[in-house]
């Protein structure tokens, strides 16, 4: 048995524009995306066996352990792109990022994941190749497989390295509040065909906050009481790069956290990685 730990990073949008609906029915997108050193953890094993078999576990009840899961859907597509002999599989999912948060907690488990058996199979997948992986299961992927300040566009699987600077970053999230992509930019589409408040959108720094915040007391609570706040990708979380949020009844906050240049990375305490896997 070969195993691995990766560490996961979490994401904030300093921008997002949303530019237009396409085709597929997903949205186009104009966003600077940065990593923060608030991070999940993936604990990696894998073994030959006679049939594939994927294991998950975790700490964390509120997430599916089964195929529902990213970090699933992404062992799926990485062994369905190979030759390699049957496995069993098992992840274990240290949870630190809040779920629909905003923060890319799924997308960035799924990018671990992929790199993280890339790495124990011997880098089978060029640097390309994965990142043309990650494109195929979601839109934030890239950007944490890459890590660092990226501008994006299309869903979000396209990324151009932006300069990176260090910041002090603070979260706040309404506990028991999130927000799915799909209601976000749904109610960004409503508001756009129906002329909605269209002139503060430019108020708005995300699209999406301008499309929900009306909706929720608890984000308009923050925004009026944290002026330099923004919300981060479908929310519910809000970020500042210059103030502290006030812990509180019925929020999360978390103070002390930082900008980072990575994205997925093997552990340097707990990994144990040796040669490659036999094929």
């Amino acid at each position: 048995m070969q195993s691995i730990k990766v560490q996961c990073p979490a994401k904030i949008n300093l921008t997002l524009k949303v530019v237009n609906k396409r085709p597929d029915g997903y949205h186009n997108i104009d966003s600077i995306m940065q990593t923060i050193d608030l991070y999940d953890y993936l604990s990696i094993s894998v073994e030959k066996s006679e049939n594939f078999e994927i294991i998950l576990s975790g700490n964390n009840p509120e997430i599916p352990y089964d195929s529902r899961n990213l970090v699933y859907k992404a062992v799926e597509l990485f062994f369905s792109n190979t030759k390699l002999s049957p496995q069993k599989v098992c992840i274990d999912i240290e949870k630190n990022i809040p779920i629909a948060a905003g923060l890319a907690g799924g997308s960035t488990d799924a990018a671990g994941t992929l790199y993280g058996l890339n790495k124990l199979f011997d880098e089978i997948f060029s640097e390309k190749e994965l990142h043309n992986l990650c494109a195929k299961l979601g839109s934030d992927l890239n950007v944490c497989l890459a890590g660092g300040c990226l501008r994006t566009s299309g869903r979000g699987e396209i990324i151009v390295p932006e300069e990176y600077k260090s910041y002090n970053v603070r979260l706040i999230k309404p506990i028991g509040l999130g927000i799915s992509a799909k209601e976000a930019y749904t109610k960004f589409s409503s508001k756009m065909e129906k002329n909605v408040d269209v002139n503060s959108r430019d108020f708005y720094a995300n699209d999406l906050e301008w499309a929900i915040i009306d909706d929720y007391e608890k984000l308009k609570y923050i925004k009026q009481k944290y002026k330099s706040s923004m919300m981060t990708g479908s929310g519910s979380t809000y970020f500042s790069l210059e103030e502290d949020f006030h812990p509180e009844d019925g929020y999360w906050v978390n103070n002390n956290l930082k900008t980072v240049d990575c994205g997925v990375s093997v552990c340097e305490q707990g990994a144990v990685l040796t040669s490659a896997l036999p094929v």
